[in-house]
């Protein structure tokens, strides 16, 4: 499993932005795509907002991949 660490500099990021940010897509569009395909979940829970609200403290998840999004 690889582990990404994202430091977030403001109150939230959207989860489509997180996923191109990381480097896991080349755009946000193209992260939209990702996430209503329905393989993102956030915390454990399956995620299909494509702009959820994400804060530090939570860990997103893309197939094997976990991003743990930390205060700034």
């Amino acid at each position: 499993m690889q582990k990404l660490s994202f430091s977030l500099e403001g109150e939230y990021v959207e989860l489509n932005q997180l996923l191109k940010l990381v480097g896991l897509c080349e755009s946000g569009g193209a992260g939209k795509i990702i996430v209503a395909s329905g393989d993102v979940s956030v915390d454990g829970q399956q995620e299909l907002r494509k702009t959820a609200k994400i804060r530090a403290g939570q860990l997103v998840s893309l197939g094997d991949i976990e991003i743990r999004v930390q205060a700034g």
